[in-house]
């Protein structure tokens, strides 16, 4: 059987029939922009998938896209720009910090969300494909006596949150507004996700203040700029990476409604940190304190080879901004600073940041003007089979570069950074050694509160079991 009539193709005696053209502006739209081989295959198209394949089209904005696509692909070409260590005047270290200091964050954090002046983001767009689910991400249970989901320990710690900053209203005056909580899905998990949240009873929260959007997708092109096509009537699509989530606020007007709501910051963090901190008022404090318009919590590298991103500055006096680890040389990994003793280059990006609502609608505008995204080279379903190709991304952490201001806020790693990525077996990051962290962390305030264990904690993830 012929390819064209096993995918329901028309056929009169036994050939094609002939079909209709499709419509003649479209078609130039289409070779404006170089992509008219979308309609490669449309005389073997059925009448059904040719209009599923005109209104795929049609639903792109393909001036935007074309400008996405030529000004990521020439940024490819361009040198990186120079990078120097951050500053040590941008950085609070842990051992630095006095109680006076925390304790004025700390009220000062509680203060402002008491007054409804911060709102949580969460970036949960990802399934948990490497972890043998297919279900989002934050539906995932990794171990714990308690079964609790990554969602519902997040939506929990809201709660707590809460409950503190109510106390700290109700010892002096005035009235208490609850935390709002912003959840960006994708397209796969947006469903999902709201039936999660519903059939678990948004986990104590109300219901009005959780807010679900999704972020966008983006063709998913060759080397050479052109779409992959998924189908003969459909062009291949992947979500635009967790930095799509400025556009995404801005596209559903959820810039505005938090500021309906009065919020002036915003706590923005990604799903797989089984350890994070929701809505911490010792960081909001420090950040308000700061006055800066964005800030992010940072963990030591490890050591030099590990596979972690970590801020530096954009040349002499430049923003503060985000390199990958293949984006630095043996020599820069493994330099010393003389004077800490630490690694030149050693605060890590874990995805927990601060930002003024300000600085975000300044963001959704320059990332959108700017329109370069970052190429990963993937494996891409097409009707080619798998193949070679690019999708586009932006990241969250992009936003740093167009800070005019930045601090760094280091954290304990076995305190706040429990990243679930990978399915058990694998050597980092997976659900065991997140379940250990958080088994870790919670002995060590049972002990500083005056308890005791019948059973310890084990020192290795591999084999842990439930102990009570």
């Amino acid at each position: 059987m012929r390819e064209g009539a096993a995918l329901g193709f028309e056929a009169n005696g036994g050939g094609a029939s002939p079909a209709p053209p499709p419509q003649a502006p479209l078609v130039e739209r289409l070779k404006d922009y170089g992509q008219e081989d979308v309609f490669a295959m449309w005389d073997e198209l059925s009448p059904d998938h040719r209009d599923l394949l005109v209104k795929d089209i049609e639903s792109l904005d393909l001036p935007r896209i074309d400008r996405i696509i030529r000004c990521s692909l020439r940024s490819q070409v361009l040198p990186s720009p120079a990078i120097e260590p951050v500053p040590e005047s941008c950085v609070s270290t842990v051992e630095e910090r006095t109680l006076g200091e925390r304790e004025r964050w700390w009220k000062m954090g509680l203060k402002a969300i008491s007054d409804g002046k911060l709102a949580v983001l969460l970036l949960s767009g990802g399934q948990g494909t490497r972890l043998g689910s297919q279900d989002p991400k934050g539906c995932f249970n990794i171990g714990l006596p308690s079964g609790k989901s990554l969602f519902q320990l997040q939506a929990e710690r809201i709660l707590c949150v809460q409950r503190l900053a109510a106390q700290s209203v109700n010892e002096g005056s005035g009235g208490f507004v609850p935390i709002h909580w912003y959840i960006m899905t994708s397209p796969f998990t947006d469903e999902a996700t709201r039936k999660f949240f519903e059939s678990h009873k948004y986990f104590g929260l109300e219901v009005d203040q959780v807010t679900f959007f999704q972020q966008g997708t983006i063709p998913c092109i060759s080397k050479d700029g052109r779409f992959i096509m998924e189908k003969p009537y459909k062009v291949a699509k992947a979500p635009d990476g967790n930095g799509g989530v400025y556009s995404a606020l801005k596209t559903s007007k959820l810039l505005e409604d938090m500021a309906m709501r009065g919020v002036r910051y915003v706590d923005c963090y990604g799903v797989d940190n089984a350890l994070v901190r929701v809505a911490d008022p010792t960081f909001l404090g420090y950040f308000i304190e700061k006055g800066v318009t964005a800030a992010a919590k940072v963990v030591r590298k490890a050591y030099p080879q590990e596979r972690v991103g970590v801020f530096v500055r954009c040349g002499k006096g430049g923003p503060l901004s985000v390199v990958e680890y293949s984006e630095l040389d043996a020599t820069m990994s493994t330099a010393i600073n003389q004077e800490t003793g630490r690694l030149r280059y050693c605060w890590s990006n874990v995805c927990l940041h601060m930002f003024t609502l300000d600085f975000l609608n300044q963001v959704a505008n320059g990332l959108e003007k700017d329109s370069i995204y970052h190429l990963a080279e993937k494996k891409i379903p097409s009707i080619h089979g798998d193949t070679a190709g690019l999708k586009l991304e932006q990241f969250v952490f992009d936003a740093f570069t167009y800070a005019p201001s930045t601090a760094l806020f280091e954290v304990l790693r076995e305190e706040e950074f429990a990243p679930v990525k990978n399915a058990n077996g694998a050597n980092v990051d997976t659900p065991d050694s997140a379940r250990l962290l958080v088994l870790r962390l919670h002995t060590r305030w049972v002990v500083a509160a005056g308890g005791f264990l019948t059973h310890s904690v084990p020192l290795y993830a591999t084999g842990i079991a439930e102990m009570w």
